[in-house]
């Protein structure tokens, strides 16, 4: 784990210990039976020689800083559901990225796409709380869990009919991922220990994954000629957000990335 995992994991830990102070797991069980049905994530996502866009609601991060200083989560969903998004992924960790659990909430109720938690998710508590408020998707990351809290995280958001983006770095941590035959695999382009980013990654990995499991790209993408390049390469799917959220008109950001021309 690079330094900033560890340290944005150590967070995590102390942030489920003060949350089940404040809700206790026996609370949040109980209000699952009040979270709205779950839209279909990986359904969105599968559209035969087209690539998909999962758009990003990032305020901040910590290679980057603050990146989009006016910050209306429900305009920023209407403007990726009319700019052509599948899905929107929301930041909802607040130490290190600026974002809320509320935001996801905010940008689900905007739209009907569904949408991914993006966060870094450690325990059951996180899973529970992520169903409660609405998410239709979350992000498990290989690098942040060993085998078996990945694998228990990973059935647990099964069994409460959540979709799951598997997600890794390192080519090590491929193997472990493909054990759980996902529907979702996700490859981060940047280096979290030197925070450049290198499309070719994705390719590198992609190559590794049979066809029954959706690809993802994320991070880096910034032109229509990424998207291309990764389209060609077999890549289903990008999880796109920094080079958007730093646009002023993020609808026109996300349409000139998919055509290659302003609308």
């Amino acid at each position: 784990m690079s330094d900033i995992l560890q340290k944005i994991v150590s967070r995590k830990r102390e942030e489920v210990a003060e949350a089940r102070q404040r809700r206790p797991e026996s609370e949040l069980r109980r209000q699952l039976a009040d979270a709205p049905p779950p839209r279909g994530f990986v359904e969105a996502l599968r559209r035969p020689g087209e690539i998909r866009v999962i758009a990003e609601i990032k305020r901040a991060s910590p290679s980057a800083g603050l990146i989009r200083p006016d910050f209306d989560v429900a305009e920023l969903a209407r403007a990726y559901e009319r700019g052509g998004a599948a899905c929107l992924s929301v930041l909802t960790d607040v130490d290190f990225f600026r974002g809320h659990l509320d935001f996801l909430q905010q940008a689900r109720a905007a739209v009907a796409l569904p949408v991914l938690r993006k966060d870094f998710l450690i325990d059951p508590y996180q899973v529970l709380e992520a169903r409660v408020a609405g998410a239709d998707c979350i992000l498990l990351i290989a690098e942040c869990l060993d085998d078996c809290r990945l694998r228990d995280l990973y059935f647990l958001a099964s069994d409460l009919d959540l979709d799951v983006l598997v997600e890794l770095h390192e080519p090590e941590h491929l193997d472990r991922v493909l054990k759980l035959e996902p529907e979702l695999i996700g490859v981060n382009n940047r280096n979290l220990r030197t925070f450049a980013t290198d499309l070719e990654h994705s390719l590198r990995l992609k190559a590794r994954v049979s066809g029954e499991s959706l690809f993802v790209s994320e991070s880096g993408i910034r032109t229509h000629a990424d998207v291309e390049r990764l389209r060609q390469g077999g890549v289903q799917a990008i999880l796109v957000g920094e080079s958007l959220m730093r646009q002023p008109n993020v609808e026109m950001a996300l349409r000139t990335l998919l055509t290659g021309s302003p609308p």
